[in-house]
């Protein structure tokens, strides 16, 4: 059990509560904070002019707004703005969502009724998912239009996805004993400012990108061990006198990787053992650059990937209303916070360097296809007979297709601002398209990762070297071997691929 709201959450706390099913409470804390906050704005906000409440919402207000109506005023706004199209956004992201806007609204700060937490939590708890469409938020007073299909469910009207099927709420609402959320002051104001819905899906994606470099790590130590490559390229005298943190780690950690294996071998024995002058030297001196500065390139996307959850889990961890309730201070203070800036220019930071990821991935694999290039396996590591056989022909075209979609999705998103909302937005983050392009280019990152890694199990087996492995890459070998067999005869590798990306996005080495 995570108790909410008794202190910040962390990248772990996501991912015990995502993918291991960890359920929440809330901190008795939290919950008087929320109650405080609430009990402080129904009193303040008597005969005063406070944005949402009793004034019309962006450009609108200037127009004031009825006693009489204000509980409507809310009630209007969910339902106006429930206007997204486009494919839906998976459960898993949309869950991260709502853990965010739990954890928002738990700081006290949105003069919220205790009901909406409550409901949250049963939610998140029940894994009653709302359906959200991808497009129609930029960013700039939040989610609004994906936060408006959250707060559509939260109300009991929508669509949520519950034990494995699309269902209409209110059937949801009456199987399961819950009451729908009722308006009481700004629940709808508060549940649609912010940036959860761009937070939630950027913290799925930043766990999924952390998996992704160390499978990254694990396919490096593979072709060094292929190749036989010298120690000195990952050693810590080379990498250390780098002062980047990144490189250090990444060469590390692909010592680690190989260690005790008979695969790699050392410069000394080979070029300095006092035998002179050759003309002509037989063995290659320096590897190609996507084998020997693995450091140098994974080491910044290591860090931006990094330096995106830390970012991520700030914004997890912040007040992301307007207008901020405070009733410390005894004040309502009129601002920002909803806007996405931050979580829209980390995502393309993060996409930039996984499209980096998958351009490294992409031309290891294109050196084991190119036997002109690695001079020790046949052309596209075909078992087979060559000419008769293609082998690994057609998977690379694949790879080579994809990676050149996440090198075209990478132009930032961030630039893309756009006025709208009768120039009311005439700035604005787009963080919610740019967490879902982002999410795009790590998906396909995995998908060349899959092709790399059957195209190293191949060259293994060429080679005979299994035995030669290091332990912990010849752990690999074997768990993958369990899902693709080594196969001589050409046959359709659509679902060989599709299987081993499930394994990967799924299951690491230990000790990452």
């Amino acid at each position: 059990m995570y108790t909410v709201g008794s202190k910040n959450i962390t990248p772990d706390d996501f991912y015990d509560i995502l993918y291991k099913g960890i359920k929440i409470e809330i901190s008795a804390q939290a919950l008087e904070r929320v109650d405080l906050s609430f009990n402080f704005l129904k009193e303040f906000s008597k005969e005063k002019i406070i944005y949402g409440i009793n004034t019309g919402f962006g450009p609108m207000a200037q127009y004031a707004i009825e006693d009489a109506n204000q509980i409507q005023l809310q009630y209007n706004l969910i339902k106006s703005h429930a206007s997204g199209v486009g494919d839906t956004i998976p459960p898993v992201e949309i869950k991260a969502a709502m853990i965010v806007m739990l954890n928002n609204l738990l700081q006290g700060y949105s003069g919220v009724h205790q009901s909406v937490v409550n409901l949250l939590a049963e939610f998140i708890n029940r894994d009653i998912i709302p359906f959200v469409p991808e497009h129609g938020g930029v960013g700039a007073s939040g989610d609004l239009v994906q936060l408006a299909h959250i707060a559509l469910c939260l109300i009991g009207e929508g669509e949520v996805y519950y034990k494995g099927r699309l269902s209409n709420t209110t059937e949801v609402f009456n199987s399961t004993g819950l009451k729908p959320v009722e308006i009481h002051i700004r629940e709808g104001l508060a549940l649609m400012n912010g940036t959860s819905v761009m937070t939630g899906i950027s913290i799925v994606n930043a766990l999924k990108a952390r998996r992704l470099i160390n499978w990254s790590l694990i396919a490096s130590a593979f072709i060094n061990q292929i190749v036989q490559s010298f120690d000195d390229y990952y050693s810590e005298e080379l990498n250390s006198v780098k002062k980047h943190k990144g490189q250090q780690y990444i060469s590390r950690k692909i010592r680690w990787l190989e260690e005790g294996s008979k695969r790699i071998k050392k410069r000394e024995s080979e070029f300095y053992n006092g035998n002179g002058f050759q003309s002509k030297i037989s063995t290659r001196v320096q590897e190609y650059y996507s084998i020997r500065c693995v450091p140098q390139i994974l080491g910044p996307v290591y860090e931006a990937i990094e330096n995106a959850i830390a970012v991520f889990i700030n914004e997890a961890n912040s007040v992301h209303d307007n207008p901020v309730i405070n009733y410390k201070t005894g004040n309502v203070y009129h601002g920002g916070n909803f806007h996405g800036d931050y979580v829209s220019f980390e995502s393309d930071k993060l996409k930039i360097a996984v499209t980096k990821l998958s351009m490294i991935t992409e031309r290891q694999l294109n050196f084991l296809m190119n036997d002109k290039l690695n001079k020790i396996l046949p052309p596209f590591v075909n078992l087979g007979t060559l000419g008769l056989n293609l082998g690994m022909q057609g998977v690379q075209f694949t790879a080579t297709s994809t990676t050149a979609e996440n090198q075209t999705l990478s132009f930032p998103m961030y630039l893309h601002s756009i006025p709208n909302n009768n120039d009311n937005q005439d700035i604005v983050s787009m963080g919610t398209n740019s967490a879902l392009i982002t999410k795009k280019v790590i998906n396909n990152a995995f998908q060349v990762m899959s092709i790399e890694l059957i195209a190293l199990l191949q060259a293994i087996d060429y080679l005979d070297i299994v035995s030669d492995l290091s332990e912990k890459t010849k752990t690999v070998y074997n768990d993958l071997r369990q899902i693709v067999p080594k196969f001589i005869e050409d046959s359709p590798k659509y679902s060989d691929i599709e299987n081993i990306n499930n394994f990967i996005q799924n299951n690491c080495v230990k000790g990452f």
